[in-house]
């Protein structure tokens, strides 16, 4: 009741606000706004202003509507993207609060609270592809749309320089200034995406691309619980021109589960990463960003898994049978961006884990590539729009393919058996800025050889999307 009141009240609301300023600004386009207007009216991203203080309270509401085309199967197994015609409706709603303990700039601490409602369902119950293609989708729909605490925790800020910089005050860090170098603690519950692997070309579902795989890289298992989230704590070193990052998180207690273990001794995920604000471009800005993580989990091993099913010991693989405490599964990721010109940016990413240990908290997948571009509309008078495209492709490792060709199942894929190749993902979307916090998007995804098999598809999907921002 929450999640549909929240979001259709947003949406009701914000779309009488911008028929309200239609009515009283003909055409209601950037162009048709009075000069001394112009400037505030085309750059406020939010219903209401945003202030820097001690306070922080936003809210944000998506709403993404994805239907598929029936395609091309020669069969279906217990985790197959169907082919048939369907459509689905999701909802994610947020509400973000923090809490500066002080107006220090030097030694800061922020407390963080956030409450959230995700409802609706995926395309096939977001089953059947590696890169599925909506980020907003809860895996296990079983959980309910009942609000939940997204995040807590605390931020400390100490400052190493007098030297100050201006920052985009947020809800993770309401401050608008901070020490140009500094060190930054954060401990509590929260998803690793909020500080990991971020690119601002291709890291948010709300306005941005959906697909799984194109807004994160799909080789990282970060560490989750089937929402997203988990608890740990990260340190962070900034200073002009780099940072470094590292953080000590929860892993869940079985693949995409919804509780976690919080034996640390036994199961843990470490995350590392670097990140280089250097621009192949002159005057331009460029960021590069190295990533590595290690889990420690209740895992089991692929090979493992088809030599039992080989011999006779189990009816099919199985690899929850063979899982064991203290199991590793390692991996590395590459992350860049870069500003060509004033309006336009390409992003991309690659990414390799082990592939030995099976897929566990984000999807299967256990190499990527990937690149885009996105492109502004200040050219046709619209800054805040944007279009975009961007093209991944995702692998498993034989082990892993050896264990779908014999009917093993993982937590996102198992057609039964596996005519294998890589699966690929095109994305192409336009966000339409209708009036300060609301947008409007249209999405289409094209997916070669779903779950990784060439005796399926090529699939299309199309979206259309609602967002506002309070």
């Amino acid at each position: 009741m929450f999640k549909i009141f929240f979001c259709s009240s947003a949406l009701l609301f914000a779309a009488q606000l911008a028929t309200n300023v239609s009515a009283q600004v003909p055409g209601s386009s950037a162009r048709s706004i009075p000069a001394q207007d112009s400037v505030a009216q085309t750059h406020v991203a939010t219903i209401f202003p945003h202030t820097d203080g001690r306070y922080w309270f936003s809210g944000q509401a998506n709403v993404i509507f994805q239907g598929r085309l029936p395609f091309h199967s020669l069969y279906e197994g217990p985790n197959t993207f169907r082919n048939s015609a369907e459509y689905k409706t999701s909802t994610l709603e947020t509400l973000y609060t923090a809490i500066r303990r002080n107006g220090s700039t030097r030694y800061n601490t922020d407390f963080i609270f956030d409450l959230e409602a995700a409802g609706g369902r995926g395309l096939s119950e977001a089953l059947g592809l590696a890169g599925f293609t909506n980020l907003d989708v809860v895996r296990n729909p079983n959980l309910g749309s009942k609000p939940y605490i997204a995040r807590y925790g605390i931020h400390q800020v100490i400052g190493l320089s007098d030297k100050t910089e201006r920052q985009e005050a947020s809800m993770f860090a309401p401050a608008s200034e901070v020490p140009e170098r500094r060190i930054e603690f954060r401990a509590g519950k929260l998803t690793l995406p909020d500080f990991f692997d971020l690119n601002s070309v291709g890291s948010d579902s709300h306005l941005q691309f959906m697909n799984w795989t194109v807004d994160n890289n799909g080789a990282w298992d970060y560490a989750a619980d089937t929402r997203g989230y988990t608890v740990g704590g990260m340190a962070e070193y900034n200073d002009r021109a780099w940072s470094i990052r590292y953080g000590l998180f929860a892993m869940p207690t079985v693949a995409n589960g919804i509780d976690m273990d919080w034996a640390f001794s036994r199961a843990h995920a470490q995350n590392g990463e670097v990140e280089l604000r250097e621009s192949w471009v002159p005057q331009r800005k460029g960021i590069t960003r190295v990533l590595f993580y290690a889990n420690r989990a209740h895992m089991g091993e692929y090979r493992e898994a088809v030599r039992a099913y080989l011999d006779g010991d189990d009816p099919k693989p199985t690899i929850t049978s063979h899982e064991r405490y203290g199991a590793l599964k390692y991996g590395v990721g590459y992350n860049t961006e870069q500003e060509l010109t004033e309006n336009l940016r390409v992003f991309g990413r690659f990414g390799w884990n082990e592939g030995q240990h099976e897929s566990f908290a984000y999807t299967e997948v256990d190499q990527t590539v990937e690149t885009g571009a996105d492109y502004s509309g200040a050219r046709w008078h619209r800054p805040q729009d944007k279009a975009a495209i961007a093209v991944v492709s995702n692998a498993i490792k034989r082990d892993h393919q050896n264990y779908l060709k014999l009917g093993g199942t993982g937590f996102l894929l198992g057609d039964g058996r596996l005519s294998y190749a890589r699966e690929g993902i095109a994305e192409s979307y336009y966000t339409l800025h209708a009036w300060r916090g609301l947008f409007y998007s249209a999405d289409v995804q094209h997916i070669d050889h779903p779950g990784y098999n060439r005796d399926r598809g090529p699939a299309w999907v199309g979206a259309v999307r609602a967002h506002v921002d309070f």
